[in-house]
């Protein structure tokens, strides 16, 4: 494990810059589908690039270059983009910056073949003694394609929100930014990686039913593999390895592809259990999918009361094409197996105090691939799934939540009392980031104001990949039955002004990660909660995790750290681990209780 400096944090504020397609210089062949019948030729916007094999490598290079371009330094700004592949074989160098999502159209990842590199790199950062860092490296993805690297390896240098998902790399994956530059990741599902996966810095990742073919070096605090062949033995917490050999249930994330007719349909991949390993080993098998002509293709000049008009009709499901949508209010999903996909990770912004979605009580909802940005009037929710009270949704058609991500403040100010509540039995929650802003827009104490990040009162949920930070109170409360949460990531909040305004109902400060004194049953494995309070105030925590202590709940690996400021945290869980406190320290907690 290398030797990282405590200092490190996401201390750079990027400007926010703006583009527009025009400005960009992109050809107009370029910038969008060609209109007609949606499942043969569907328009997208001029924000998504769609490719064939016959298309000129110049061209969708000169696309990829200007992109990157527009989007690297762009961390608040409003533009979003999608470039997606056609099944063949692509000469390219795509290097991907804020709000660009990399998609292959095949049913098999390795339909397409990126010859070159989808790749994230650093950068700088004058707190980094390697002057580079991947700490703030978000809202990006990779999905369904296969890279074969033309350099030494596939950099893929991020932290939060940037999944890569449904991806064969054929060769060395190396997920730092070099030299040992700082990051705090990341999330990996249903991949390959053929050869050595370059860990380095990562603070933290979670990788879920993949496939490593090769070693996976270093690691700084919390990595976990679930469901994962060729994964590095549990070792926890040196080196920082928590391994478990299946996932227990699981449903991957919805994609567009091209069938062999040349026609446009979305994946909706069905329940697994007691799984290890990608969905697409030996040959694509057998997905179930749906035209494209069964989505309403959203516009975000499109009002709520537009999209919720055609949620309302049974049998309709949402595409929500790239951009910010502006909603008045929430919109609402009525109908079973209803799917809501986010092309080019979209943002969903309420501007009156409403919730920017809410899921009825019905089964088989998947929501996946979207952005929810706090509006400036304050919601009580901004994403719901299921009443308050009914919860009962049965266990082998449950809804599922992939690559949703929430922002309190940061393109704007933005308030929030609580980020996601889960009320729907048997949900899967599959890579969320609950992030109250710590730098760009509308950021202070009193200005993006926040309660909790997630609050779980369905019974017999799982979540895999909850990263939950910076909220004024609890960061995630755990109120249903038989919960399971698969890594877990958090830094407590950076900007508390003083003890007396962050002081709890049981001592100084509030817990991160809580179970209610009431849930009889609860497990999790890989938790890490960091502090760092950075106003010159010794600031306190009493516990990172408050949990029910009896024989139904149990924790496994859970690591406290102090990374920079003042105070810090005096216990991992209930009263045990010791103090982080002053200066930088780790404690570890093998098993509780």
């Amino acid at each position: 494990m290398r030797s990282l400096d405590p200092s490190r944090r996401r201390f750079l504020t990027l400007a926010a810059s703006t583009a527009s397609l025009t400005a960009l210089g992109l050809p107009a062949t370029a910038a969008a589908a060609r209109p007609g019948a949606t499942d043969r030729d569907p328009d997208f916007g001029p924000n998504v690039f769609v490719y064939d094999p016959s298309t000129p490598t110049a061209e969708i290079q000169a696309t990829l270059d200007r992109l990157f371009s527009s989007q690297f330094r762009n961390e608040m700004g409003g533009e979003r983009y999608a470039v997606l592949f056609k099944p063949g074989r692509y000469e390219v160098d795509a290097r991907l910056g804020y709000y660009t999502t990399v998609a292959g159209l095949g049913r098999h990842p390795d339909d397409v073949e990126i010859h070159g590199a989808v790749r994230v790199v650093g950068q700088p950062d004058p707190n980094s003694p390697a002057g580079i860092s991947a700490l703030t490296n978000f809202w990006r993805s990779a999905e369904n394609l296969s890279i074969s690297p033309t350099d030494w390896s596939n950099q893929w240098a991020v932290s939060q929100a940037a999944p890569m998902r449904r991806v064969h790399v054929k060769g060395i994956l190396w997920l730092e930014p070099g030299n040992g530059g700082y990051s705090s990741g990341g999330f990996i599902a249903d991949s390959k990686v053929d050869g050595i996966t370059i860990n380095g810095s990562q603070q933290q990742w979670l990788t879920r039913d993949s496939e490593l073919g090769g070693d996976w070096t270093n690691g700084v605090w919390n990595q976990v593999f679930s469901g994962v062949l060729g994964a590095p033995a549990q070792g926890f917490p040196d080196p920082p390895y928590t391994t478990l050999p299946t996932s227990p249930v699981t449903r991957e994330k919805p994609y567009l592809f091209v069938d062999a007719a040349g026609r446009w349909r979305v994946a909706v991949p069905g329940l697994r259990r007691d799984t290890a390993g990608t969905t697409w080993a030996g040959g694509a098998g057998t997905v179930r999918s749906l035209p494209l002509s069964d989505f309403y293709l959203a516009r975000p000049t499109d009002s709520a009361k537009r999209i919720n008009q055609e949620l309302s009709r049974p049998g309709r499901h949402l595409l929500l094409t790239p951009g910010v949508y502006h909603l008045d209010r929430a919109l609402r999903v009525k109908h079973p197996d209803t799917v809501v996909l986010g092309l080019g990770m979209p943002s969903l912004a309420p501007t009156t105090g409403d919730a920017a979605l809410r899921v009825e009580d019905v089964p088989g909802v998947r929501i996946a691939g979207v952005l929810v940005d706090a509006g400036p009037v304050e919601s009580a929710v901004l994403v719901e799934v299921g009443r308050a009270h009914g919860r009962r949704i049965p266990a082998g058609n449950p809804t599922s939540l992939h690559d949703v991500f929430f922002r309190i403040g940061g393109p704007w100010v933005g308030r929030a009392r609580t980020s996601l509540v889960v009320n729907s039995d048997h949900t899967i929650v599959d890579n969320i980031w609950a992030w109250r802003g710590d730098h760009g827009n509308g950021i202070g104490w009193d200005a993006n104001t926040a309660a909790t990040g997630v609050v779980v009162n369905g019974d017999d949920v799982t979540a895999y990949g909850l990263f939950v930070e910076h909220y004024q109170r609890y960061q995630t409360v755990w109120n249903g039955e038989r919960g399971r949460t698969i890594f877990y990531q958090s830094e407590l909040p950076y900007d508390p002004p003083s003890q007396a305004a962050w002081s709890g109902p049981t001592g100084r400060g509030w817990a991160s990660y809580r179970v209610a004194d009431h849930v009889r049953q609860h497990e999790a494995w890989g938790l890490g909660v960091y502090s760092y309070f950075n106003q010159g105030v010794d600031i306190r925590c009493d516990r990172a995790i408050e949990v029910p202590r009896r024989a139904g709940v149990r924790l496994h690996d859970m690591i406290t750290v102090f990374l920079d400021g003042s105070g810090g945290i005096e216990r991992t869980v209930n009263d045990v681990g010791t103090p982080v406190v002053g200066s930088y320290g780790t404690s570890p907690v093998v098993s509780y209780p």
